[in-house]
């Protein structure tokens, strides 16, 4: 039984505004997490985005666990407003497309293992020459060049390598490697910061560049002070579990019904939580407490006296008094109470939009948030090979003869790129669809209608 709660429709952008990324297109090579993830905010920011996948198999990230209707949940997550052309690169006819693909793109994306794209003829020497405007970005998991370039690497082994999992949990237990890809999602961050910087140089310079982003360097990021902690002071971080590194009171705590968080980093807000959450003058004034040095000194015997207090109400109750007070505390929660929750509903972040095979699907907002360029309304993670037709045809100008030329190349069955996607009545397919329309206002041609 599913018991999710039920989302509302996204709130719509104003008609009349433009995107950031109005008119920039993205050719994606990239599968599993930080390559998609880069690419999906470009997608949000308004860049046409096209991603090349495997006929056979598509981005390995389609079969992760769990799924919904035969689609993987975290593929969709990571996919949402993109274009599905399925290309063999295998074949000399695959290749072709994909090079005419690039000729017309701003920004290409990939992260191979160190070699494929050399292989494939669709390297950065190679397209740059045909493309000096393309801005060349790769993820890989040490760097393209040098001894550690053959390596293969995922977020956790990186977590591993860099230190980040021996300064994450408890001191009296082996150090634990974070729930979330933090690697992965970092370095997509971090490439996508890269990329737009490239475009506004391009602007400059008359010309793009190559960008290079390994989840080596953006874990060594990511443990980042900890170990300039280590290079100042020869002494290796501890794992600290929920407690602050030099300051008090900072942690888990207990209340009569559920876990919270305090975050006390100065002696102003630990008088706050005296004095304006406790009612207690004497907490707030004794020298034992009085500063950051004395409450640290005598950190047990505080902490006794926080949980005693805390104690004799609900999280509620003790949250409210803190945020009134100015106290930086919240409740510790679960996934499941983390977005079920009323402050996920104000900030607007979850919705509900239509997939085209799938029908409704959850999706999370971005995070940021532009006043005169607003992110593009979301449209769900494709199918596999949804647009090969419509991109192709497009952007290359592909007609119904070489469209099947390509897919025998291959052997398939050309009706099987040509299936429409129909879901509550609606046509996921061709220039009259919801996503057609958006992906028409960038194409050069008119998009056929196969729907």
């Amino acid at each position: 039984m599913n018991l999710a709660p039920t989302l509302p429709p996204p709130s719509p952008r104003p008609a009349d505004a433009s995107t950031a990324l109005a008119g920039m297109r993205v050719i994606d090579f990239s599968h599993f997490v930080a390559g998609p993830y880069c690419t999906q905010i470009l997608g949000d920011l308004g860049a046409d985005v096209i991603k090349i996948e495997s006929p056979v198999h598509g981005d390995s990230f389609r079969i992760q666990p769990p799924e919904i209707g035969g689609e993987s949940v975290p593929f969709m997550a990571l996919n949402r407003n993109k274009r599905s052309v399925a290309l063999d690169l295998t074949v000399a006819e695959g290749r072709e497309a994909a090079l005419a693909l690039i000729d017309e793109a701003d920004v290409l994306v990939e992260n191979f293992s160190t070699g494929v794209m050399q292989r494939l003829g669709l390297d950065y020497a190679t397209v740059s020459a045909r493309n000096p405007g393309l801005v060349y970005c790769s993820v890989s998991a040490a760097g393209r060049e040098g001894p550690m370039a053959s390596r293969l690497g995922f977020d956790p082994v990186y977590q591993a390598e860099l230190g980040f999992i021996e300064i994450n949990g408890h001191p009296d237990a082996p150090g634990v490697v974070s729930g979330a890809a933090i690697v992965d999602l970092t370095a997509a961050m971090m490439a996508s910061n890269a990329i737009m910087a490239a475009l506004l140089a391009r602007v400059r310079l008359g010309k793009g560049q190559r960008i290079e982003v390994a989840l080596f360097d953006q874990a060594a990021q990511v443990v980042g002070f900890h170990g300039l902690e280590y290079l100042a002071t020869g002494k290796n971080p501890p794992r600290i579990g929920n407690r602050g590194t030099g300051v008090m009171p900072v942690g888990v705590y207990q209340t009569a019904t559920g876990p919270i968080f305090l975050c006390c980093a100065n002696d102003r807000t630990y008088r706050r939580l005296a004095l304006d959450v406790f009612g207690s003058s004497e907490l707030a004034d004794s020298a034992e407490y009085a500063t950051n040095a004395q409450r640290s000194k005598n950190r047990v015997q505080l902490d006794e006296e926080i949980h005693r207090r805390l104690a004799v109400a609900s999280r509620d109750h003790w949250v409210d008094k803190m945020r009134a007070a100015g106290v930086p505390g919240g409740p510790v929660r679960t996934v499941e109470e983390a977005f079920s929750s009323k402050d996920m509903r104000e900030r607007g972040l979850l919705s509900q939009i239509q997939h085209p095979s799938v029908g409704p699907v959850s999706n999370l907002a971005p995070s940021y948030r532009l006043s005169l360029t607003p992110v593009v309304d979301p449209v769900a993670a494709p199918t596999l090979g949804q647009h090969t037709d419509e991109v192709l045809a497009s952007v290359l100008g592909y007609d119904e003869e070489r469209l099947a030329a390509l897919a025998r190349a291959r052997g398939c069955d050309w009706t099987e790129w040509r299936r429409p996607y129909s879901v509550n009545g609606n046509c996921w397919m061709g220039a009259n669809s919801p996503l057609g329309r958006r992906s028409s206002r960038l194409s050069k041609r008119t998009i056929p209608t196969h729907c």
